[in-house]
């Protein structure tokens, strides 16, 4: 991960990649890829049949019937909200916190971003009458906001937006005339899914919204680069559904022949594919779980993980110890505890919070660091946090936190 300023923590250019699983590659899919290695031919721009009608599938299963010409696929969700960026202008809105990879491509079109404040309950949705404040101080300022990005799974709070509450966003934001960009790479990982109300933006509003979805979230590992988007329906959906072919052709980005055979393979979900997300999120859910126990236990904050491969964690309660250690914002908590863990741990000034805030995003794929026998033993075992090599890294992440209480319970002043 590049450091923005070696002499000073200046603004953030480069965040961190998507939270990996940690585990070997599922071997039917390494098997299409295999397969497909001779392949010569180009995949076009935007996807080739087989893999739109996968992706049309996928979108039918999930409540959101979808033809193949209101599809674009792409080499990677960055890609795809490069193009959605640059094709609807205007300045651009972001919760805080979001991806890290979300505001930098604004940024690199030269378009203002301006982030907005989330409820305490959940990430990736802003609340909305931050949202309708923040679109009415740009605009009395010569701003011109378009372009709303959300998250209904999020990345990096790991939480998944009430029902009620997205459905108000989604109402202000419609008010305001914003066209909404909805990023669900995460849906098919939430911890408890007959437990857990997820809902897409474009069932509520179906006219406004686009969905992207990074295939790196369940189906692909994150070094196979495939990404899926999903227009709405109408004149104003095939007018920028065009103008997003128009900048991928314009990037020659497109999909690796090999990819697009594995991508589309993994979403037709066949039951080796569906068998392995089930057993991946239901691993990753005890991580996660294990991992908020030990950073609230020694003090930290945290929402309850709810989604994804990740943990967003404030160690501002830890504060006092943490400033023995020369740790006195996000970049050196950073640098801290990736050192102290072994494993990264991207500060919170890479998703949009202040870099004063001592908050960092823990990814549980590192938990799984092992040989690749080891780590699918994760899969089948029915006490995963028991097996050895895992034990000891939640043993030592345990007591990481639990040293940093005792420093902060050290460093204290006496009342």
């Amino acid at each position: 991960m590049r450091r923005t300023d070696l002499e000073g923590h200046g603004p953030v250019r480069f965040g961190p990649p998507l939270p990996d699983d940690g585990l070997p590659v599922l071997p039917e899919l390494a098997g299409v890829l295999a397969a497909a290695a001779g392949r010569t031919a180009s995949e076009p721009v935007g996807g080739g049949a087989a893999l739109l009608e996968a992706a049309c599938g996928y979108w039918d299963r999930r409540g959101l019937p979808t033809a193949p010409e209101r599809v674009v696929a792409a080499p990677g969700a960055p890609a795809l909200l490069l193009a959605l960026t640059a094709a609807l202008g205007g300045d651009v809105l972001v919760p805080r916190p979001c991806a890290a990879w979300w505001a930098p491509y604004a940024r690199l079109l030269g378009r203002p971003v301006f982030h907005v404040p989330t409820p305490a309950e959940s990430g990736g949705v802003p609340d909305p009458y931050a949202l309708l404040e923040t679109v009415r101080r740009v605009r009395a300022e010569g701003g011109d906001p378009r372009l709303l990005v959300l998250s209904p799974a999020d990345d990096p709070a790991a939480t998944v937006a009430p029902p009620e509450g997205l459905h108000e966003t989604l109402e202000a934001a419609a008010g305001e005339g914003l066209h909404l960009v909805s990023d669900e790479t995460w849906r098919d990982t939430v911890h408890a899914p007959h437990e857990t109300v997820l809902l897409s933006p474009a069932e509520m509003l179906p006219d406004r919204v686009t969905v992207v979805t990074d295939l790196a979230g369940a189906h692909l590992p994150t070094g196979w680069p495939a990404a899926v988007a999903r227009f709405p329906a109408g004149a104003a959906g095939d007018g920028l559904h065009a103008r997003v072919l128009d900048v991928l052709t314009a990037l020659g980005a497109r999909v690796a022949g090999p990819v697009a055979l594995a991508a589309g393979y993994a979403l037709t979900e066949p039951e080796p594919v569906t068998a392995r997300i089930t057993a991946t999120v239901r691993l990753h859910a005890r991580l996660a779980a294990a991992a908020y126990a030990a950073a609230v236990d020694a003090g930290a904050v945290a929402r309850p993980p709810q989604a994804g491969r990740h943990l967003y964690v404030d160690l501002g309660p830890l504060r006092a110890g943490l400033s023995g250690h020369d740790v006195g914002d996000a970049q050196d908590l950073e640098d801290f505890l990736a050192g102290r863990l072994g494993m990264p741990a991207p500060g919170g000034h890479r998703f949009g919070d202040a870099l004063g805030e001592l908050r960092v995003r823990l990814s549980t794929g590192a938990l799984l660091s092992g040989t690749d026998e080891e780590r699918a033993e994760c899969l089948t075992s029915p006490t995963p946090l028991e097996v050895p090599h895992v034990r000891r890294a939640l043993t030592h992440l345990k007591s990481v936190f639990d040293e940093l209480r005792d420093d902060a319970e050290r460093w204290e002043t006496p009342r």
